[in-house]
């Protein structure tokens, strides 16, 4: 059986959860044993427009991303959208907040009317075509992103983890960042990274995404109990929420 023809390709990000697929280095050698790259411009000068899976790093933020994501999608059989800016808009979802002209004056200045830097609201990827899985994190978790590629390849659907990243800071062992005065998003974000930030004395900062049901009775006894507010919480959101999605 021929093995699964992957493309990875990239739009308004850093470009850091592709370096994190690079930082696998001899473990890269495993999953090419089940799939095999045929576009991927970080690591490799060979290109195609023949794929089966294709994994889009980035948001969309400009009416021509829009029609060429739309063409790779045409192209994919399985599309993964990988990285916080492809799975919910990520950082560059801030624009959103604020007059998109404003903000291409502040980043660009005198150039800001040049064509190519033309810019529009900022979308996740499921935003603009159907997106078959999601590998979320700023950056993603090397660990999930084999995890998913070995299920894809095996014609099995990855199951990602639909509880918060408290169940892993718990078991963990970790103290509750909100015991140190801090504002965790910990209780509505989606685990699976292993809760690196919380473990490392940092609060969770919402990066992977909110749960697709978040326990909001929950959350707002957790700010009663410390003495913080919905709109201190609120404020932590817009990081990689924007608040149009905020429903607390």
């Amino acid at each position: 059986m021929s093995k699964p023809r992957v493309a990875i390709f990239d739009f308004a990000c850093c470009e850091g959860c592709q370096l994190q697929i690079v930082n696998l280095e001899e473990e890269i050698v495993d999953l090419i044993s089940l799939v095999e790259p045929v576009e991927w411009r970080e690591a490799m000068t060979e290109s195609s427009d023949e794929y089966d899976i294709a994994m889009v790093e980035g948001s969309i933020t400009r009416p021509q991303d829009e029609e060429r994501v739309k063409e790779i999608r045409e192209r994919a059989k399985i599309l993964v959208a990988i990285g916080s800016c492809a799975t919910t808009g990520g950082i560059n979802k801030l624009k959103n907040n604020f007059d998109l002209d404003d903000v291409k004056r502040w980043v660009y200045g005198e150039a800001a009317d040049m064509p190519h830097l033309n810019t529009a609201v900022t979308k996740s990827v499921g935003g603009v075509v159907k997106v078959g899985n999601n590998i979320a994190g700023c950056p993603i978790n090397r660990e999930e992103f084999k995890y998913v590629v070995r299920c894809l390849a095996l014609g099995k659907e990855p199951v990602i983890p639909d509880y918060p990243v408290c169940v892993e800071c718990k078991k963990r062992e970790n103290a509750c960042r909100f015991e140190y005065g801090e504002i965790c998003l910990g209780p509505i974000t989606r685990a699976g990274c292993n809760a690196p930030c919380p473990s490392a004395g940092f609060w969770c900062y919402g990066c992977r995404g909110y749960v697709d049901d978040p326990n909001v009775n929950a959350a707002k006894d957790i700010m009663e109990k410390y003495g913080k507010t919905i709109e201190d919480l609120k404020q932590k959101m817009v990081l990689f929420g924007g608040k149009q999605e905020q429903t607390i």
